[in-house]
């Protein structure tokens, strides 16, 4: 018994000083060589934070674009998914609810014209971007709550849609309503 338990007792200290101190802290390090030491990218508006660049935000005014749902209920402090998969009844409830929301909030816009993106939680729950799609079957109703043209709704879209080479184009919808309320106070 003896020769099991002072090797096992080795090889627990052994674990334990490589992945409770001396990762973390190569993580750590790493992180502080990333943009704002790792801490994410802030975004202020009139000299204070409103948000986060990269985390998604629950949206629900009828002025604001709204983005995905959360599965964690846009708590970044416990990013995930809902695991209930599509044959889930308390899931395919959920969106059949989110669906019906939409298009009561969005009279005008039929079910086939909403993409899916709107009526899922992405696997982080927090996804801050939604495609131009998502972003321009819901211009309408901005246009209407916020008494601006249609145009200058879509206008303000294309300017905040971001296109890379790798990736498909993306609207960040915090920088999206930061801007429409730049606008609207505008006029």
């Amino acid at each position: 018994m003896k020769n099991n338990l002072l090797p096992a007792f080795r090889l627990t200290l052994v674990l334990l000083v490589l992945c409770a101190g001396l990762y973390p802290a190569l993580i750590w390090a790493a992180a502080q060589l990333a943009p704002n030491g790792g801490r994410g990218e802030t975004v202020r508006q009139n000299g204070r934070v409103v948000g986060y660049a990269n985390v998604g935000q629950k949206f629900d005014r009828p002025e604001y674009f709204h983005g995905r749902p959360s599965a964690v209920d846009y708590n970044a402090t416990g990013s995930a998914g809902s695991n209930k998969g599509p044959s889930n009844p308390e899931y395919l409830a959920a969106v059949r609810a989110r669906l019906d929301t939409f298009l009561r909030q969005n009279p005008g816009v039929r079910k086939e014209q909403v993409p899916a993106e709107l009526l899922t939680a992405s696997g982080s729950g927090l996804d801050p971007h939604l495609s131009p799609r998502g972003v321009a079957v819901q211009v309408a109703r901005i246009a209407k709550a916020r008494n601006l043209a249609v145009a200058d709704v879509q206008s303000l879209v294309r300017q905040h849609t971001e296109t890379s080479f790798l990736a498909p184009a993306r609207v960040n919808v915090l920088q999206l309503n930061l801007a429409l309320d730049q606008v609207t106070v505008r006029r």
